[in-house]
């Protein structure tokens, strides 16, 4: 039906009037028609009339299983065969259920395979193992160096790994000896999950190297810097068992920027074992670790946490703090003026998932 204006309108009135109309017509055609659609499983953003962003959760499409047995009753002997037989640029959910014995062999998971689920059938039976040290040649005849030394290496986003063992068999090292670093697993991808997994070594057993990643009741043994690398993880009710004769030491952490958000956040743990032990050590200038309601054995040095080289000043710059922690050592992981007594509110970002965002990729059972 057409619209009749009075003519006593002037045509600047018209012109005012069929502005709003369209910009009004504008703004209905605009509305997503897809708001009360349920959202579906990495975060899209999506943007409404009022530019506000939203994030959706896509995720993984099917669902497929794989099973390993060394034995020969699986689809395959080696884990590794059955990484492979995933198709680059993955988008379902893959479980590599893994039989128990123990797997001597190098892993590798590209970075071209996301959403893999090693699930093994306990960390006591099921077990990954290799034995390479940052001393040992390459193949193309170069020292490894430590990161390249993991008996299990991940690059995969959204990879999770559920009751199984990862270990480096190397001898351990005396402190101080050269190219003994030997890692038992490394996780460079984002977003990664681990639940009753054990990781075994002596120096450098686990490199945390890069990304959001979530550690529920595992299991980590090692004498030197046993947790490092410049991740931003939660250890959640884990044990950090020492094995150093001399000294030792749990997490170096390598955040070199004040503006980045990396960190070592453990919480409700327990560190057993021998010493004597630093509880943290500053691998990079801004490193952040963090103990919250964790236990301690009676075998953490009197200074607690190193500044790694005493040069750099890093006892000005690194975030070092407890909250709330007992036991017979917790009185020395305070024991330096840089390690720092939490109140609520300062230790709280390092008690919760949010810690790595992981709200949008943890589910509430697994945390």
């Amino acid at each position: 039906m057409p619209i009749v204006m009075p003519s006593s309108l002037s045509l600047s009135s018209l012109i005012l009037i069929s502005v709003l109309l369209l910009f009004h017509a504008g703004r209905v055609r605009c509305t997503p028609s897809d708001d009360n659609t349920p959202s579906s499983p990495p975060l899209v953003s999506s943007t409404n009339s009022s530019s506000k962003h939203r994030h959706r959760w896509v995720g993984p499409i099917g669902y497929r299983v794989i099973t390993v047995d060394v034995n020969g009753t699986g689809q395959f002997r080696s884990v590794q065969a059955a990484v492979d037989a995933v198709p680059d640029n993955n988008r379902m959910n893959v479980v590599i259920n893994i039989s128990a014995g123990c797997y001597v062999e190098k892993v590798v998971v590209p970075a071209t395979k996301s959403y893999i689920t090693f699930q093994g059938a306990g960390r006591d039976v099921t077990v990954i193992e290799w034995h390479d040290r940052a001393s040992d040649p390459g193949p193309n005849g170069q020292q490894l160096r430590t990161y390249r030394t993991a008996s299990v290496t991940v690059f995969a986003n959204y990879f999770s790994a559920r009751n199984i063992s990862f270990k480096n068999t190397a001898p351990a090292p005396m402190p101080g000896m050269e190219g003994w670093q030997a890692a038992a697993f490394r996780i460079s991808g984002d977003k990664a999950y681990f639940s009753g997994c054990g990781f075994y070594g002596a120096q450098d057993t686990l490199c945390d190297d890069a990304g959001r990643h979530y550690f529920k009741d595992c299991y980590i043994e090692g004498s030197i810097d046993f947790i490092f690398g410049n991740g931003r993880s939660m250890y959640k009710d884990c044990v950090m068992h020492s094995i150093a004769t001399k000294f030792g030491s749990i997490a170096a952490h390598k955040r070199k920027y004040v503006d980045e958000k990396t960190g070592f956040a453990f919480v409700g743990c327990q560190v057993t074992g021998t010493g004597p032990l630093y509880v943290g050590r500053a691998l990079g200038q801004y490193s952040r670790i963090v103990y919250a309601y964790t236990y301690f054995d009676d075998i953490v040095t009197q200074e607690g946490w190193d500044d790694w080289n005493h040069v750099d000043k890093k006892n000005k710059t690194v975030f070092f703090g407890v909250y709330k922690c007992r036991g017979p050592g917790a009185a020395a992981a305070r024991g330096v003026s840089f390690a720092r007594e939490l109140d609520f509110e300062s230790a709280h970002p390092f008690l919760v998932k949010s810690f790595v965002n992981g709200r949008h990729w943890i589910a509430p059972s697994d945390a």
